[in-house]
């Protein structure tokens, strides 16, 4: 299955991921078209932005999230703090740092909403604007958040559920590597739901891809109907080629985000497809947000997330993703 067919693109929302603009189901959010309030003071200077993520530094993904933010800070005359922990509790005192530094603009990552909640209510009530990115988008708007950048992680297992479907499978595995993250949940939950086979979910460990590499081996060893593999992390998605390969299975293999890794198994075959979210995007694009916003007393997003994806990377369209992802913003 893994050197197969002719698949479909697939591509949610791509006007929203690809023209950055706020989407709805179609109506006007309530008050969209008010001109927003303009602040009485409104900044004329340089700026500092701080980016608190539930990464930890180095991370891929996050690495091309940070480059994204700076160059923006580099264009925009904005200092661009990035911190980021796994542990909530860790991430909250990132956030409780940046507060107590008065930070112009607060860029936060959620993937355990209720565990940073606290300290995103403390930079709102403080005075200082929050933008969401990645993970939280359905808490965002109730903890004060100005917008959210980022996809619908539903939507985007669905995305990947039906590209499933339409390369044959008929019993999924999705690996979630992260305990408690309720992003990747969501990411099964969508693919559950758009897939008319079985989906069943696998835990594994992020920290050690050895092992993953062994428990998904061992998965597809001992379950023969299993025909498809959904990887939610770059570097899971190479474990899964590898287990694949050490079980001799055929199974066919999607994952989540794009890296050179990623696109170069897409165009050999090893693997049907990436869900591309764009986390440059989520970068870039709330640091100018939020410089707009102090500068210029801008209000984007209507109360509605800003979606920087879902679209599929697959063998048709991964030289047009590859040259991007060679130099970084991808």
């Amino acid at each position: 299955m893994r050197s197969g067919r002719k698949r479909r693109p697939w591509a949610i929302l791509a006007a929203c991921g690809l023209l950055l603009a706020g989407c709805t189901n179609g109506e006007m959010p309530a008050g969209t078209g008010a001109a927003a309030p303009v602040p009485a003071e409104l900044a004329d200077g340089p700026l500092t932005m701080a980016v608190v993520s539930h990464a930890k530094p180095g991370d891929a993904f996050w690495e091309v999230v940070k480059s994204g933010a700076e160059q923006a800070g580099t264009e925009l005359d904005v200092a661009v703090e990035y911190a980021g922990d796994p542990d909530p509790v860790q991430q909250t005192q990132l956030i409780d740092n940046a507060v107590a530094r008065g930070v112009d603009g607060l860029i936060v990552s959620m993937a355990n909403p209720e565990g940073v909640k606290a300290g995103v209510e403390r930079a709102v009530a403080a005075g200082i604007p929050v933008i969401t990115i990645n993970s939280g988008l359905e808490e965002s708007a109730d903890y004060g958040a100005i917008t959210h950048v980022g996809q619908s992680e539903r939507m985007a297992g669905a995305a990947a559920g039906e590209a499933f479907a339409d390369a044959g499978a008929t019993k999924l595995v999705c690996v979630i590597h992260e305990a408690g993250n309720v992003g990747l949940e969501e990411r099964c939950g969508g693919a559950r739901d758009a897939f008319p086979g079985e989906v069943e979910n696998l835990q594994v460990d992020i920290s050690n891809t050895a092992d993953a590499r062994s428990t998904i081996r061992n998965k597809l060893m001992s379950d023969d109907e299993v025909d498809g593999v959904l990887a939610l992390n770059q570097a899971i998605a190479v474990a899964a080629v590898g287990a694949a390969d050490d079980a001799g299975s055929d199974v066919g293999i999607g994952t989540f985000d794009v890296s050179t890794d990623i696109t170069d198994a897409i165009a050999s075959g090893d693997l049907l497809f990436a869900v591309d979210q764009q986390p440059y995007v989520q970068g870039y694009l709330p640091v100018t947000l939020l410089a707009l916003k102090a500068r210029n007393g801008n209000e984007v997003g209507a109360g509605e997330p800003v979606y920087s994806g879902p679209a599929l990377v697959t063998k048709d369209n991964v030289d047009q993703v590859s040259a991007f992802t060679e130099r970084g913003t991808r």
